[in-house]
Formats: structure tokens, sequence, C-alpha cells
């Protein structure tokens, strides 16, 4: 697979994970809370932050029957999806400052499109990517409008079935977009960490031979640490300065405190997973000085036999290797040797 750029950002097979926070509805209407977040955001050790880009009237319709009230077990069943949207929307006036402000912060900064008209608003604003949200990932329509624009298509696929992903990235394909990242998404608000299915990660790699991640909404940072351990280069979650200032999506999103330790869990994590290699490193190697070998274990004179009595494996390793042990029973020494000398084939005949 090939390596994928997000404006400087490198997301490649083995490099480090494109940390993003969501802003989603968390600044709550106020401007002033939404660029308070990008700065939040660059201080946990982000990579990015991103956005959501519609209205209500861009997302659904303002109906009040029963097919446009949640009742899905959510924790915002009881509302209508035009009521919900109007109150979480980020108002389109705003992405500039907040592109602006992501930028002066040094955070890369993308969105959400919900329609074509998104997507025209987050051209003019060069977007480097795009992310297509779980529940409009069977809109094949807009995910060919979106990746025909040539920028990174990062599709969540919670309530997807197989045929849902491969119609996916069909359609990037079919219009020449191949830089495809698909990310593991539980649709449930906040997720049960049991419901993660963490091993999903390498097997949408493999199977669409794509790089993989992570769109996650439990609780907590397990999930996301568990996710970098089997490959996951791109991990999403949902941020908040403070969950008590409320709002659409507070309950399921971490504050400043858990997001850093997020980041810094994930960095370790990455350390931690490495690289595929037998050769030591100089200090490894050091410590085979503390390894088993052979010694002479009592004093012995010239022409006696090597014995289990006379002869262990023991530490340190500086002696014969352990596996000539067999080997050298029933040998005899060829001059006398102090207990604690280091054997070799050379003392024995």
């Amino acid at each position: 697979m090939k390596s994928i750029f997000i404006d400087h950002f490198e997301i490649s097979p083995t490099g480090k994970v494109f940390i993003i926070a969501e802003l989603s509805a968390n600044h709550n209407g106020s401007l002033e809370t939404a660029l308070a977040h990008v700065k939040a955001a660059k201080q946990t050790g982000a990579d990015a932050i991103k956005l959501q880009t519609y209205t209500a009237d861009t997302i659904t319709i303002d109906a009040r029957t029963d097919d446009f009230r949640l009742k899905q077990g959510t924790i915002w069943d009881g509302k209508y999806l035009h009521e919900l949207y109007k109150e979480a929307y980020t108002p389109w006036e705003w992405h500039q400052q907040i592109f602006d402000a992501a930028k002066a912060e040094g955070l890369i900064c993308f969105s959400s499109p919900f329609d074509f008209t998104a997507v025209d608003l987050l051209e003019k604003l060069n977007a480097p990517a795009y992310k297509i949200a779980s529940f409009e990932i069977t809109d094949i329509p807009l995910i060919e409008y979106t990746a025909a624009k040539g920028k990174p298509i990062i599709i969540s696929t919670g309530i997807a079935e197989e045929e849902d992903i491969l119609l996916a990235v069909e359609a990037c394909k079919r219009v020449g977009n191949e830089q495809i990242i698909l990310l593991k998404c539980t649709s449930s608000y906040p997720a049960p960490v049991n419901e993660a299915n963490m091993v999903m990660i390498p097997d949408l790699s493999k199977k669409y031979g794509v790089l993989a991640g992570l769109s996650d909404h439990t609780m907590g940072i397990t999930v996301p640490v568990v996710a970098t351990t089997l490959g996951a280069k791109v991990i999403e979650k949902h941020f908040i300065i403070d969950r008590s200032i409320g709002g659409p999506d507070a309950s399921f999103s971490l504050n400043i405190e858990e997001f850093t330790a997020m980041v810094k869990a994930v960095r370790e994590a990455e350390l931690a997973t490495g690289v595929v290699d037998y050769h030591l490193t100089a200090k490894q190697k050091s410590g085979r000085e503390f390894s088993r070998s052979l010694y002479i274990v009592s004093d012995v004179k010239a022409g006696d036999i090597v014995t289990k009595e006379n002869v262990r494996s023991i530490r340190p390793g500086y002696g014969l290797h352990p596996k000539h042990y067999n080997e050298v029973m029933g040998k005899t020494f060829k001059e006398n040797y102090q207990k604690g000398t280091r054997l070799a084939m050379e003392l024995l005949l």
C-alpha cells in the first residue's frame, strides 16, 4: 500500500498514527468555543481537527412524522432529525475562521461533507482531505462527487455491511481516487467496548487493499491503544474542552486531559508495537552476559571425567553454550582447572 499525504502528514503502513480530534457539535453554537477547541486540540498532541459540514436543510427536511423522529435507543431519542441537526451544525460562515485558526496552530483541518454544496464549500477552503461519515457510506453519488476532487477519502464503516464497503471503495476508484482509508466504527453513542471488534482493522486493510483505522465512540482510551497495536493508521475521537458545557455529543467525547492521555498512550503503543526484527540491540546483546553457559563448578584435575557434579549450566553467559551439555558429559579434562572456569571445548579431550 502506498503512503497517503493529508497536508504535510504522511500516512503509511509503517508510519505514525494520524490522530484526529472530532469537533462535531461540541462548539455548542459558539464560534469562540469552536476556536478554543482548536487551540486545545493542538495542546493535546492531536494531528488534526475535523468539522462536520451540513445544515439541517442539507442533511434532512423539517418533517414531523414518525420516520423523522429518533427512536433507535440513542442519547437523542425523541428529537426530530431536523431539530437535532439545527442544534448541532457548524455554521458555514465559521469554517474559514476555524480553518485559519487551525493553520495558525500548525493543526490540519478538514471536514465531513454531507451533500454536494458542502463539498463545494470545502474545496474553496482547500480542505486537504474528506471524511465520509458512517451513515453516509450508502450515498454513492456523494462519495463519487467527493472522491472526484482527488483528495484522500476517509470512510467510516459503522453501519456498513460488506456490500456497502465494497460499493464505497469502488465508487472512489471509479472516479480515479485510490487514496482510501477505511475506519472501523461502532455507531453507538457511546459505544460499548465489547462491540469494538478491533480485529476488523487488519481485516479491512487486507480485504480492500487500503490503509485502515478507527473512528471511536467508546469512553476511555483502551480501544484506540488496541487499534494501534493492530495496525490502525488513523484514529478519530470526539473531543470537548469540558463535558460540563454539555451539547449533543458531550457524553461520548474525551476532555482535554483524557484526549492528551490517549495521544500519549497511542504514541507509546506505536513504540511498543515496533517491527518484526530478530536482531538484538546493543543493550540486549550486553544482557546476554546474564544468560546461561557451561562452567566448571568444582576444582578438577587433568584426567578427571566431566560429570553433572563438576560442570553445570549457570549464569553468567561467558562459557560454552548449554546446547553442548550432553556432548561434553563423559569427556576428560586436559589439565587442572579451578572452580569458576569457563568451560570450552579446548579444555577437554
